[in-house]
Order: C-alpha cells, then structure tokens, then sequence
C-alpha cells in the first residue's frame, strides 16, 4: 500500500508539473495587463519628423507667392506680423464671458472689463472664443497639445519620461526654423519643453502652489518693456497665479477675485501699449494679441479631469490691423447677447486641437507635422483682412471683394492643412507601433480624395474665373465643408484612439487579476494535497497571529494605494508595516528567549532603512523629512566635506568586503559546493574589479595615476560579461552539459544565483550598491531566522509556517526599492545606470540595464533568495527534495500571489480615479511599475522553477 501511495504520488506530480504552473500564472497576468492597459494607458507614438518650408510645393495647392525680396513666405502669406501670447493658467471660460451668458451670475463673473468691451465695440477685431480642451488637463499636456496641435497621453513612445523636452514638431520648433524670434516669461514650464528655443528667455518656478505671485510678478516686470522692443516676432507671457489661487483657496475666493481684478489691470495697459504703436508704420501695427486659458478649473480649484469645468476655457483675439469685417456665412448669431452694460457680444468657439494649425497659418509657418488641427476659421479671419490684395499673384480674382479673396485663400490654406493631415496620418500609421486600423484609414483616406477631387475641379474653374459668381461661390463653400470633414473626421478618430478609456477593456483585465487569485490559491492547495497533511483548521489555530496579521500587511499596504496621499508615503508605509511585525517577533523572540540578537538586529536595520529612505528621497523635495526641516540643506550634511567623503568612501569599500567574507563563509559551509565555487570565485573577482574602479574615482587616495586607466567602460563590461558567464555555467550544470553527479543542495543554488547577479547590481547601482546589498542580506538572514524560532518542529514543516515570513520578505524588498532611492515616478529612474559601461544608446541593451538597475535589489535578489527561507526550516539531506520542492512551489506562488494582490489594488485605484488630477502624475506611473514589477517577479519566478526543480 505504501508504495502504491508512491506511485500515485509521483502520477499526481507529473501532472501538475511544478514548474508549468508559473508559466500559465505568468500568461494570464500577461493577458490580464494587456487587456486593462489597452483599455487604460492612453498611447501614441511620437515622429520625428519636421515639416519644411519647400514641402509644400510637394502638395495639390498652390504654392505661396514666391518674393525674392522676402523671406517670410512659408506654405501661407503671413497674416501678421508679430504675436503676444498671454497665457492665463486655470482660466474658466466664466471669467472671460460676460455673466449674462449664464443662468445665475457669480461673484468672479465681469472680472475681466477690458475683454469685454474691446469684444463689444463696434468695428473693433476683437473676439472671444470658448476653447474646449481635450483631457488630461494637466498644464504640461495641455501645452504640449497647444504647441505640437497633436494629443499627448500618458505614454508618448519615444520621448523620455526623465527629459520633458519636447522631441515632436511644433509652432515654436517651426519659428525658431524660420527665423522667427521668441521671447518667453512665466512659468518655467516653457523652458523645459523647450529648453533651447528662446532669445530671452524670463522662466519662474511653477512648483510651490502656494506662492501665488512669485510667476506673476515676475511677467508683470518684464512684459511691458519687452512690448517697446524691436528684437522679438512672438512673445509668451504664462502667468499662474490664478491656477494656484485655485488650488489654495478655490474660485468662491477673496484671493480669485483679486487675481482677476490683477489681471484686468496687467492686460488692459498690454492693449494700451499696443494700441499705442499700432499706427501706420509702428511697431504693432499689425500685431495680434491673444489671451487666453490652458485648462479650466473645478470651483475647489482643481484641474486634470475631463468634466466640463475643466476642459472648457476661453481664448481672446484682438488685431491690432485696421480692416474690413469680415461676416463668416456660418457664424452663429445664437452666441451673441447682451452683457450686463446691455453691448452687445458674440463668443465663438475653437478646439484648442486647432490653435497650433491657426498659429502657423497666422504667422506664415508651415504647420507641425503632427498637427491634426484645423485652421479655425474665426481666429483666422480677425486678421484676414490685413493681406495687400493687390500684391497678390496667386491668381486669385482681384474685381471680387475682399470677403470672396479672402474665402478663397482660407481655402487654399485649409487644402494645406488637410494635406499635412493626410501625410501626419500616412507616416503614421506606416511607422507607428500602434497605428490606426486599415477600416479606419480606409475611412479617412476615402474623405480626403473626395476633397481633393472636389479641390481639382474648384480651384481650375473657380478660383481662375475672372468673376466670382454664385455657382463658384457654392462651389467654394463645398470645398470649405469637404476639407472640414475630412479634418473633423480626423481628429475624432484619433480621440477615440488616443483619449477615451475602454472601461469594458478595463474591467475585463481586471476580473481576469481576480481569476489569478483563485488560481494561485488553486495551486497552492493542490500541492498541499500532495503533503498528506491532516486538517487546515488545526494549523491555522497554531499559527492564528502569524497568519491573521500576514493578511492584514498585505491588505493594508494594497488600499493604501486608493489614497494620492498613502502612494507618495508607500516607502514610508512599507517600513512601518515591517517594523510592526519585527517588534511583535522581538517581544516573542524575549519570550521564548531565543532569536533574540537577529530580532535586535532586524529592528536596527529596519532604523537605518528607514533613514536611508529619507536620503533616497531627496530628490522629491515635497516628500522629504530633511527638506520639510530645512529646505536649503541636505541633512545638515555638507556631502564636499572631507569627513563626509571619507565616511561614504569606506563604509561603501568595507560593506563590500564583509558582502565578500558573508560569500566565502556562506560556501565553506557546504561539504559539495559543486559549480558553486567556481561562481563564487568569478564573483569574488568582480569584487575587486568594483574595489578598484571606486579607488580610481576616489578624491581621497588619489590613484589616478595608477588606476586611471580602470575608469571607463572596462571594468563595467567585464563584470557584465562575468555575470553571464556565471549564469552561463549555472545553466550548464542544471541541464546536463557539467557532470551532475555532485549536485548542489537547494540553499547552495540560492547562493550560487544570488552571487551571480550581485556585482552587476553593485555596480549600476553607484557607491551605495555595497551598503544596500549588505542590508539585503542581513535582512534576509534574520527574517529566516527569526522563522524558525518557533519551538514546534512539525509545525515548521506546514505550508501557513511560511505566510508571515514570506510577506516580511516581501515587504522588505519594498523597502529596498525606496531604500534604494527610487520611487514610483518615471523621474525615479536613474537614466545613467543605463550607460555604465556604455557610451552609445542601444535600445534593448539599455533597457535591460535599467531594468536590473531599478527592480535588482528589491525584485531580482530578494526572488532569487526565497528557497534560503524555505531551506532553512524544510530540507535536509535526510528529507527527500520532493518536499523541499513543494514547498518552494507553494512559497513562490505566495510571494506572486502578494505582488498580484498590490497590482490589482494599482488597477482598482487608476479605473476610480483616472479622471483625478493626480492620474498622470502619480496614479498611472505608479500602475506602471507595478505592471512591470508583477510580470518580472512572475518571469523571474519562472525561470527559478525551471532552475530549482528537477
């Protein structure tokens, strides 16, 4: 009987084949992701592609008129000559229109008068526009989307989270081409889209919401004089007063209504400066100014979502060229009231989609390539009016009126437009990972050649008569509407593709995360099964503490992710979880008065980590303890001193060689090391590489004479190359091709992986690498040991043994990761480590440098360490590996389980909150690395299952 239990035993593992079933959990967390991010993460690819003047002659239209006395000529006759951009942060479009255009009038209403009654005279160019923006309206894309006429999402492929440059084609990249000078003043923001684009540039930082006129000010101080100068083509001034004032006090606030009051006063003398100098011959006599809001704003002052408060906002247009009216045939007297003073005002409407393309054809600059706008034909007509008909030699009539010239050309410069459109999407599509769909091209393609053959016919019967007649009149107006649909189709496809959530995709990834649970949960069982253990209940009863709180961490630390305030804390949150359950051990560990020096010690590093994780933080000024304590110091550290110098240079050198004596003691504890000690002999010289490529950087021992031939790339590369064949020799010795005869036990492959992958680590990680692994390994060391403390033997030997210290093992590789000096934000990412030893970019190279550089010691290390928990309480070599290995199964799938637990609370938090302000800023970076972090521990589980179980 007992060896026909054997037998079905051995027949019940063979069909659950250990190692598959982290294959299939890997699979459907894959397909899990796949479909929530599909349905979540906005995407489109960024083309580096720039339009150029002569691109033009390459289109259906015709060309500009080609002056060999000017230069200024580019796909459009320019329709003015110099552009004033205010831009006024978080404007509602309430605070631009009058009140009389709104069911109950508000305290912040006709703030604002110079708008207003520059919009109401008679005869003047001026205009107010209600502009809808497209979410995210956070200022960074929304001005991202002003200036490229495209729609930033969260992930703009090709472009680099750590680097806000703007890569992509743009209205200000097209001045700077063209020769056009731009001045900028206000928030910083500018300067970091486009850090090398400006002549003067005046940047204020933008960061602390509650300094409400340190930007302001400092556009108050330079505006006016920058208006007398002659050296400029383009001027921006940002002000973001009103946006902090928002966000501090809200819109139902003292403090708006005087920042509206400021407002009227800065602009209203802007106008007077203008009106000034905009005779015959002056300096502004044919310039254009325009103010006008990024987003709007919630009445608690906040912005970032896709209600109507926030994308609505207002834009106003006023030319300073003195010219005819021109009366668009599909304005709509329906937007035109009385105001308070009983004047009347019209409010026209723009996408902010189309400012870009407005802009260009404003100023005579060819469109950005990416731009999927139209020419908003009333902005574009304020300034109509301006052209010298009479110089025209298009071929235009020149007996019709200036209105029927005028339409002819906005036909010409929507055909442009269009066709730029048409080539945007092409290129597109053709180069793009994630293109359109041949349906949706093919819909859009179809819409575009019936434009273009209604434009063959127009523009050769038409626009060549010497008489503009009715019928050509409607022909025109045909062209008009076809051109229009084939851009309004355009850009509704690529809203659809590029700024809705699919919540069905969404909520279809997330039940599939769900199934994942009741699968792992399904493994787990099934390989206790195998164990012949007696009842679930009465082992839950021995360890009722340990397991209940195991629950509670994991639980506690995943709905913390619900709250933008607990994920900017999770380091924090992370340790004090740890430390709970290390001061409860302690007290049972004096209790039982054993394990009572790795207690201590735990808690001592617990100390220290939590210190490290305030240094590592540093850089996030807002969340540090140091900087809220004193904002213009590190921890009252000078880091040039030459004590501080000399404490980092040898605590790093020596964690490096106690790591190194923890390795060769770890080894001589094993009577058959096997191909463990040749690993460790590699990793043993990596060590003194690493050892004398600091003492070359080092500013204290002064070895560059020796040892300056070690900087540089070579001692990163051949430890790289060590580390593979490390791996190389371990893989050999697991499938065959080494004598298997003196096979290592379970703990020593542990080591032998852990050595393996330790230098490179060490290295990409800087000078802390040393330090920060040496915490690892005593962390991991007492968490094992204090496992064991428990004084019943049988009991050690069940499955619910290992829940609290696998999650204490989890929780400490979250540490690490925050310990380490990263967060959860794409400007956590060391960008360097990925040149360690590398001067030119190779995408896959890089990448995987990164990767190992940011998830290595809290991921990689702390998964290839788990069998050392399962070892120090399961095997011997009395003990057959089979129990070893079910152990180790049911191990590695708790630790996933944990990671699936976290990852799907990230899921839960980004579909509840992804119209919160915070939704680009932190909840989605945050969902991204722990999609990648579950799918790399799966991975990694993978692989150590196919490594440990034979």
């Amino acid at each position: 009987m007992r060896l026909a239990g054997k037998r079905d035993l051995g027949r019940n593992v063979g069909w659950i084949r250990f190692k598959w079933m982290f294959l299939v959990v890997l699979l459907v967390h894959g397909i899990a992701v796949f479909f929530f991010t599909r349905g979540f993460l906005l995407t489109r690819s960024e083309l580096s592609l720039y339009s150029q003047c002569d691109d033009v002659y390459g289109s259906p239209c015709f060309p500009p008129p080609r002056d060999q006395n000017s230069s200024q000529v580019c796909w459009a006759k320019p329709a003015v000559d110099r552009l004033v951009i205010i831009v006024l942060d978080a404007l509602r479009f309430d605070f631009v229109a009058p009140s009389t255009f709104f069911a109950e009038k508000r305290q912040w209403m006709d703030k604002l008068e110079v708008l207003l009654d520059h919009a109401s005279r008679n005869g003047s160019a001026a205009k107010i526009f209600k502009a809808f923006s497209d979410p995210p309206t956070t200022s960074l894309q929304r001005l991202k989307g002003l200036t490229t006429g495209g729609l930033p999402t969260f992930i703009d492929v090709g472009n680099s989270f750590g680097a806000p440059e703007i890569v992509e084609d743009s209205w200000i990249q097209q001045l700077v081409q063209n020769g056009k000078r731009v001045v900028m003043m206000g928030d910083d923001t500018w300067v970091k889209l486009f850090p090398n684009h400006f002549i003067r540039s005046y940047p204020f930082p933008s960061f602390n919401v509650k300094d409400l006129h340190t930007v302001d000010d400092g556009c108050i101080q330079n505006l006016i004089p920058t208006l007398y100068k002659k050296d400029w083509d383009v001027l921006i001034a940002h002000f973001l007063g009103m946006d902090h004032v928002g966000h501090i006090f809200g819109v139902e606030s003292s403090p708006m209504i005087d920042k509206l009051e400021q407002y009227n006063e800065i602009i209203k003398k802007v106008v007077a400066v203008l009106e000034s100098q905009s005779g015959p011959g002056d300096l502004h006599e044919n310039t254009m100014l325009l103010v006008m809001g990024d987003h709007g704003q919630t009445l608690n002052g906040d912005h970032g979502g896709g209600t109507a408060e926030e994308v609505e906002t207002a834009l106003f247009a006023l030319s300073m060229k003195k010219r005819p009216i021109l009366q668009l045939p599909d304005a709509d007297s329906s937007d035109c009231q009385l105001d308070a003073k009983r004047r009347r005002i019209c409010i026209g409407s723009i996408q902010q989609l189309d400012f870009a393309a407005t802009v260009s054809a404003l100023v005579g600059i060819p469109f950005p390539f990416g731009s999927i706008g139209r020419v908003n034909p009333e902005l574009f007509s304020l300034a109509g009016g301006s052209w010298n008909y009479e110089m025209d030699n298009i071929g235009f009539d020149r007996s019709a009126s200036i209105f029927d010239k005028w339409i002819q050309d906005y036909a010409n410069v929507l055909c442009i437009n269009s066709w730029q459109v048409k080539r945007y999407i092409d290129a597109y599509s053709s180069m793009s990972l994630i293109g359109f769909s041949d349906k949706e091209m093919l819909y859009v393609s179809d819409l575009y050649s019936k434009a273009h053959e209604l434009w063959a016919t127009t523009k050769n019967f038409s626009f060549s008569m010497n008489q503009v007649s009715v019928e050509s009149s409607t022909s025109v107006q045909m062209l008009l509407d076809s051109f229009s649909l084939f851009l309004e189709s355009v850009a509704k496809l690529a809203r659809s593709n590029w700024t809705e959530f699919n919540l069905k995709l969404m909520g279809l990834g997330f039940c599939i995360m769900l199934v994942s649970f009741y699968m792992h949960l399904l493994f787990i069982t099934k390989l206790e099964m195998l164990c012949e253990r007696g009842s679930w209940l009465s082992d839950y009863r021995m360890n009722l503490l340990g397991v209940n709180l195991a629950f509670f961490m994991v639980i506690v630390r995943a709905s913390s992710f619900l709250s933008n305030s607990y994920i900017l804390e999770e380091g924090r949150v992370a340790i004090f979880l740890l430390a709970t359950t290390c001061i409860l051990q302690l007290r049972y560990a004096a209790m039982k008065k054993t394990r009572l020096l790795e207690g201590l010690l735990l808690c001592g590093l617990i100390i220290l980590l939590r210190f490290s994780i305030e240094l590592g933080q540093l850089k996030q000024a807002v969340n540090s303890l140091f900087l809220k304590v004193d904002p213009s110091q590190n921890p009252g550290i000078a880091v040039d001193s030459w004590l501080w110098m000399c404490t980092t240079e040898v605590t790093q050198m020596l964690s490096l060689m106690i790591l190194a004596y923890i390795l060769c003691k770890s080894t001589s504890s094993y009577s058959s090391p096997g191909i463990l000690k040749y690993v460790v002999v590699i990793t043993l010289f990596n060590f003194f590489l690493i050892l004398l490529f600091w003492a070359s950087d080092s500013l204290l021992m002064n070895l560059d004479p020796l040892l300056g031939s070690m900087k540089g790339n070579l001692i990163p590369r051949l430890t790289y190359t060590a580390g593979l064949l490390q791996l190389i020799l371990l893989a050999l010795s697991r499938w065959g091709a080494i004598n298997r005869s003196n096979s290592m036990e379970p703990a020593a492959k542990a080591l032998a992986l852990l050595s393996a992958g330790s230098s490179t680590i060490i290295i990409l990680s800087g000078k802390q690498g040393s330090m920060i692994l040496l915490a690892l390994a005593i962390g991991g060391w007492c968490i094992s040991r204090l496992s064991i403390m428990n004084s019943n033997k049988e009991f050690s030997q069940h499955l619910l043994f290992y829940v609290l210290p696998v999650t204490q093992w989890s929780l400490l590789a979250v540490c690490m990761f925050f310990s380490s000096g990263h967060w959860c934000s794409f400007d956590g990412l060391r960008y360097a480590a990925a040149f360690v030893g590398f001067d030119e970019f190779h995408l896959i190279r890089q990448a995987i440098l990164l990767t190992i550089d940011t998830f290595g010691v809290s991921l990689i290390l702390p998964v290839f360490g788990l069998p050392l928990l399962v070892a120090s309480s399961c095997y011997s070599k009395e003990k057959k590996r089979l129990t070893f290995i079910i152990r180790l199964s049911q191990v590695f799938l708790i630790y996933g389980l944990i990671s699936a637990i976290t990852t799907t609370f990230s899921m839960l938090c980004v579909t509840l909150h992804r119209r919160h302000l915070m939704v680009w800023g932190l909840f989605a970076p945050k969902f991204v690395f722990d999609v990648v972090a579950l799918l790399l521990t799966d991975l990694i589980l993978l692989f150590c299952a196919f490594f440990y179980f034979e």
